[in-house]
């Protein structure tokens, strides 16, 4: 019998990987097919990266992104401003540490829009056209007015106003417990285009659901690059030869099935790792640049900014795609302290300072990347919990639901607001308690919306977002 062998290059440089010999004598073999890979995979030039910038506990919408048009301000300040020394107004555009205004490109007749008073590098960046405001977007199942959210008569995202329920909703469509996130089953649908699919999916803010895909693995770094396993280099426990007897007791295979499915992937681990460690960037002078400290506007101190610091391991391993084959990578980074029930002025202005440095940092370092300008070719997005309430509990504010994001890259239309801004105040139609957000947009087309720039025909996307065929408008338009 004739068999057909139908073997690509992609396919046997991932086999080869994967059974790549542990230790000096296999590690050059599988880095000199990466090279090998990479250098056929990089010809096209169309290399592309998303970044989820997840803000963990919800951030206040309603002090991120302003209307200060004399009737939305007043509104504005008639309800945030409180008799407490808690209140949690921010000052006017043109007062003393005053919100920043910002002028769109189109839309929004009537109406003025600011943000926050710490946001002054990212204000830069939207006034450069690289960065856009989606306004109130929110997990939907399908459009719904307020009506039929009070009255339940339209499929409702389930557990709201639950931090890990939301944060679970935003990044994998389920509620806490869900398997696949949306940018795994991205990486899922586009890891043929990478010679090597193990370098797809890659968090540099441990496990994230969003990055967990039906076929693809996340691989979690740290600011120090690709995690080894430790004992396998040096000494061990004072004895130089440790590390050989080591390797083989974590990578014998034995005859149990477990035991030999444990030593692949014990062996696997060890080959990525150091084909990652060949490839990233260093940091520094010699790779990318370190951050600078932000400064607290709290108290004008300067301080280190964790968020830039795994923006620059994003930048590292983005600056190595050639030695990885990569032309598609979906990234997962975040910061936490927004659930801002308490100090909210000076919790979020802190926050906002992080966020809007880093950003800057992101920006710069993609710039000059190992001598070339990415920032065309990569694009991050803000996504969070929920917004909070419009009202005060007094020195902060409660769980909400629809909130504003930002996405930024080259490739954004930027210095605008896409969909309609809500009416500042409460009572208004989308108010569903306490000035509670009823999102207009639905995570399913604002992710949708990334995936078609990303690669993803209409057929994938809706694979990949499973509500978004309940939404006339698939794509929102913010990505050239």
């Amino acid at each position: 019998m004739t068999r057909t062998i139908n073997a690509s290059r992609r396919r046997f440089l991932r086999a080869a990987s994967a059974m790549s010999v542990v230790g000096t004598a296999g590690a050059p073999f599988a880095l000199n097919l990466l090279t090998m890979g990479a250098a056929a995979a990089q010809t096209a030039d169309d290399y592309k990266a998303i970044v989820c910038l997840f803000l963990s506990g919800g951030n206040d919408h309603a002090n991120t992104v302003l209307a200060t048009d004399p009737t939305s301000w007043n509104d504005y300040l008639s309800v945030r401003t409180t008799t407490e020394a808690g209140s949690i107004a921010l000052p006017a555009v043109g007062a003393a540490g005053g919100v920043l205004p910002i002028i769109l490109a189109a839309g929004h007749a009537g109406r003025s829009f600011a943000l926050h008073p710490s946001l002054g590098p990212l204000k830069d960046l939207f006034d450069a056209g690289r960065a856009a405001i989606v306004a109130n977007v929110g997990p939907l199942i399908a459009p719904t007015t307020k009506d039929q959210y009070r009255a339940r008569s339209v499929p409702l995202p389930p557990k709201l106003f639950s931090h890990n329920d939301q944060q679970s909703l935003w990044q994998a469509y389920q509620p806490e417990g869900a398997k696949f996130g949306w940018g795994g089953r991205m990486g899922d649908l586009l890891s043929s285009m990478n010679a090597n699919t193990t370098f797809t999916s890659i968090s540099a803010s441990g496990n994230a659901v969003f990055l967990a895909g039906q076929t693809i693995n996340q691989y979690q770094v740290n600011p120090s690059g690709a995690v080894p396993i430790g004992g396998l280099t040096g000494s061990l426990f004072g004895a130089p030869a440790g590390a050989n007897p080591l390797q083989a007791i974590i990578g014998g295979g034995g005859n149990h099935l477990l035991e030999k499915d444990h030593a692949a992937i014990v062996k696997r681990s060890i080959s990525a790792q150091g084909v990652l460690s060949a490839a990233m960037l260093p940091a520094g002078t010699t790779g990318v640049p370190n951050p600078t400290q932000y400064t607290n506007p709290n108290n004008g101190t300067l301080a280190n900014n964790s968020l830039a610091t795994q923006l620059q391991t994003v930048a590292r391993v983005i600056g190595g795609r050639g030695g990885l084959g990569a032309r598609r990578q979906v990234f997962f980074v975040s910061m936490g302290g927004f659930d801002t029930h308490d100090f909210q002025r000076t919790s979020q202005a802190d926050l906002m300072a992080k966020l809007a440095h880093a950003l800057s940092y992101f920006d710069t370092t993609l710039a000059t990347l190992g001598g070339s300008d990415l920032r065309n070719q990569v694009t991050l997005f803000t996504a969070s919990d929920f917004g909070r309430t419009f009202t005060s509990n007094g020195d902060g504010t409660d769980h909400g639901w629809g909130s504003h994001h930002f996405v930024v890259g080259g490739a954004v239309k930027g210095k605008n607001i896409y969909g309609d801004f809500p009416v500042t105040g409460l009572g208004h139609a989308l108010d569903v308690g306490s000035g509670s957000l009823l999102p207009s947009i639905s995570v399913d087309q604002y992710g949708g919306t990334l995936a078609g720039w990303f690669g993803l025909s209409p057929t994938q996307i809706a694979e990949v977002f499973p509500n978004i065929a309940n939404f006339s408008n698939r794509n929102l338009g913010f990505m050239n």
